[in-house]
């Protein structure tokens, strides 16, 4: 007989599920109670990710501890965690979660913001309040990105200069911002406020914002936080600075065995950074800490069942031996399940189903060889996701122009050499391509490995001046020697050659060599380039195509382990690099003037070189921003293209490119010093990643395929439009002052304000009912109704651009 589902009211439905703890049972939080966290209790979170296409969907389970929880409550919490995960198949991660240091990932699923309500279980709390607007509340807002709403006592003495405060009277909410909070925090809290009035008044609460410089400017308004937190004595307090997590922190990795074997649990040092994949055995499980900043618990599917079950306390008992905070993060997975923040800490990682050796497979969702690929410009401006994968904006058909810093000023290059360059020298390439009936540009830095300070520097300089050219549209593109993304040889048709050194100005001789020799690696035009390497037999590679040139003659030696594409563009490239008759040469047939021209024979590589797929790493977005007064770079999880912060710059990881975003109200400082953390990020990141990844920098507003292509569902159109802080804050107060919403409220009845639709479908002002704005008719509307006609839901709504709110009322009649 099997043992009946101890949750059977839990699915792996997509999205969010949340239950707080009462005497070691799952209680049910509805949705409009999400966010809202009580302070002395244990909660559970679900979330299953809807876009993930396994079955069901990937999982995260949380659970979250209230600063005033008990202890059994969180005990029960940490049990019940570890029956829910083996319930669905022990394929979720655990996350262990602490009031006010929560995970991004957490607080990520609350894009409005998390907020701390006093009281729980024992003192008799309801998530949602049977009279909605009989609530009368101060809460403290802080933070830019993830913000934070903890109720404080109703005292002028709670306040202070840097944070923003809520004052919640059920049917009126006031905004008061601080006088040194900046512009991103006012807007997130208004944001909030919305969504205090949207789920939990259902639309019917007015909000109005008071600024804490300028309280003379608001009279009425704070004649009404007089009359609810008294007369005001003293000066409000200075601002108390957040506290950010220390960057470099992270960076310091290191990875424990856990072990059970003698009796008790024995946890030992194996590696610091960098971390590779076969350090991991699926006998045993491992913790990974990041500096004492966050653990991740690696469970291997072979390990014992008590191992395995005792993860989370292994991690909490570790956090204690350690001296970590009590608030140390925790992340519990299992082999085959790993986050991608845990992959991002190992050189490479490898799927299950990731294949070794030369097939020639190609699967949509991996990014493949990309000589397997031929590319369909239509394809890919349709799929920008595809573009992004392939790193690919087109078939590379556009138009090129190529210039060369000679003096620090740009000489125009010949369009007979376009494709030879010399690792002397440092050239701007500008690339134009149609996409939506329009211009694009890409512009490309290429440093060449001998250049000097000076004409790099002069390279980055003359980019602004050519930049300033097209108004700022192009993408700017760093490319540092031999690194070349796949879109730059893909412009060359499989003639780009990389000279060592030397240069190509004109009337400069380079030094002569007695034999030159050139790695040759493609095996079609759009990924082939040739490479000089030192002219001696150890560089040889058996998988490889060499030229030799010497002054008699040239050489075309074919490895082995090359095929016969390879060969072909081995060929097409000679045809580039001498217009003498070639000799072929199969490796062991050489002939002996081959050899005296490299010197002699010597060993070089002969292993078959196994080709296999790029590591597989899901992207990551960070925002990089001084508004806090200092610099800072914080990472975005779940990330979609709301959360591009139009006053800042974001950096976008792909793995194989490094894209700043810079934003259009993005002061000068943070774009310099976004270039200058986005090099020291490659260079201090626990993978060991190659600090020469292309670094491409894109403007709000020209996006290129290959940057968009890696968010969900990406609105060409949002930059024509959007609710700025000063927008929203108007549209609030021409809404009217509070005195005359609550008239309005009491003269409609309350239950009589939700209209049925053909009351405000195409009607005019005058045929209106009394009290109803015709300029907000929607407000008017039943949940139901709300959604059938306008097809998103009030919140949602609410977020749009104006221009967007205007489009759908004008579509759905009721403008």
């Amino acid at each position: 007989m099997m043992a009946p589902n101890p949750f059977p009211n839990v699915s792996r439905k997509p999205g969010l599920q949340i239950w707080t703890i009462n005497n070691m049972e799952m209680v049910p939080v509805p949705a409009q109670g999400f966010g809202n966290f009580f302070e002395g209790d244990c909660y559970l979170v679900l979330y299953v990710d809807p876009k993930q296409p396994s079955a069901g969907g990937a999982a995260d389970i949380h659970y979250w501890i209230g600063s005033s929880s008990s202890q059994d409550e969180q005990g029960a919490a940490a049990i019940l965690v570890s029956q829910l995960d083996e319930s669905l198949g022990g394929s979720p991660v655990q996350h262990r979660q602490v009031q006010g240091a929560e995970s991004p990932t957490f607080r990520s699923y609350f894009k409005n913001g998390l907020i701390y309500k006093k009281g729980g279980v024992a003192s008799g709390f309801q998530h949602v309040e049977t009279n909605c607007y009989s609530i009368l509340r101060l809460l403290q807002v802080k933070g830019r990105k993830d913000v934070t709403a903890t109720e404080v006592n109703m005292s002028w003495n709670s306040f202070n200069k840097g944070d923003i405060f809520l004052l919640d009277m059920g049917k009126n909410i006031i905004q008061w911002n601080g006088p040194q909070s900046n512009r991103r925090e006012k807007l997130k809290a208004v944001l909030l406020a919305q969504d205090i009035r949207d789920r939990e008044r259902g639309g019917r609460a007015q909000i109005n914002v008071v600024e804490g410089s300028d309280e003379e400017d608001y009279p009425e308004l704070m004649k009404m936080m007089m009359a609810v937190l008294g007369q005001r004595t003293g000066q409000i307090k200075d601002a108390i600075p957040d506290e950010s997590p220390n960057m470099a922190q992270n960076h310091n990795v290191k990875l424990y065995h856990v072990s059970d074997n003698s009796g008790k649990l024995v946890v030992q040092e194996v590696a610091s950074q960098p971390l590779t994949q076969d350090l991991l055995h699926s006998t045993d499980c491992y913790i990974v800490d990041q500096g004492g900043f966050s653990l991740l618990v690696w469970k291997g599917r072979q390990a014992s069942q008590e191992e395995r079950r005792s993860a989370l306390s292994s991690a909490v008992g570790f956090i204690k031996a350690k001296n970590y905070p009590a608030s140390t993060n925790v992340e519990v997975m299992t082999e085959g399940g790993e986050s991608a923040i845990f992959k991002h800490l190992f050189q490479s990682w490898r799927g299950k189903n990731q294949t070794q050796g030369l097939g020639n497979t190609y699967s949509a969702g991996k990014i493949a060889k990309v000589e397997q690929v031929k590319f369909n410009v239509m394809e890919l401006h349709a799929r920008p996701e595809l573009a992004a994968e392939q790193r690919m904006v087109d078939d590379a058909s556009g138009d090129v122009k190529i210039w060369r810093i000679e003096k620090v000023e740009l000489a125009e290059v010949k369009p007979s050499t376009y494709g030879q360059f010399y690792g002397g020298d440092c050239y701007l390439i500008l690339y134009t391509y149609q996409m939506s009936n329009r211009q694009q540009y890409i512009l490309y830095m290429w440093q060449g490995r001998h250049a000097t300070r000076d004409e790099i520097t002069a390279c980055a300089y003359q980019a602004v001046n050519v930049d300033n050219r097209f108004n700022g549209a192009p993408v700017q593109v760093r490319v540092v020697m031999g690194k070349e993304p796949r879109h730059f040889l893909a412009i060359f048709k499989g003639k780009l050659i990389l000279f060592e050194g030397g240069t190509g100005r004109p009337g400069v001789e380079s030094p002569s060599a007695d034999a030159r020799l050139f790695q040759v690696r493609g095996t079609n035009e759009f990924n082939t380039k040739a490479t000089e390497v030192p002219a001696r037999a150890s560089s040889l590679n058996t998988n490889d195509v060499f030229l030799l040139k010497t002054d008699a003659s040239t050489y075309l030696w074919y490895g082995k382990g090359c095929s016969g594409d390879e060969r072909l563009m081995g060929k097409a490239m000679s045809d580039v690099l001498s217009k003498q008759d070639k000799q072929v040469v199969m490796e062991d047939q050489e002939p002996a003037e081959f050899w005296v021209a490299l010197g002699g024979k010597a060993p070089y590589a002969r292993d078959k070189r196994l080709q296999k797929e790029e590591p597989l790493h899901a992207p990551r977005l960070f925002e990089c921003s001084n508004q806090t007064g200092r610099f800072e770079m914080t990472e975005v999880y779940d990330f979609t293209q709301t959360d591009l912060d139009e006053e800042d710059v974001m950096l976008l990881d792909t793995w194989e490119e490094i894209f700043l975003w810079i934003g259009s109200s993005a002061n000068q400082y943070e774009t310099q010093e976004a270039n200058n953390s986005a090099l020291d990020y490659l260079r201090t990141h626990p993978a060991g990643r190659d600090p020469d990844t292309p670094l491409i920098s894109v403007k709000q507003g020209c996006e290129p395929p290959t940057f968009t292509g890696w968010f969900n569902a990406w609105d060409p159109h949002k930059w024509s439009g959007g609710n700025s802080y000063e927008q929203m804050k108007k549209e609030l107060s021409d809404a009217g002052s509070p005195s005359v919403i609550t008239v309005a409220e009491e003269s409609a009845g309350g239950s009589q304000h939700r209209l049925a639709p053909e009351h405000l479908i195409n009607r005019h002002a005058e045929e209106m009912p009394q009290g109803v704005d015709p300029k907000q008719k929607e407000m008017y509307l039943s949940d139901v109704d709300f959604e059938n006609l306008l097809g998103t839901n009030r919140a949602d709504f609410l977020r749009l651009p104006a221009w967007r709110q205007s489009d759908l009322k004008k579509k759905a009649g009721l403008i």
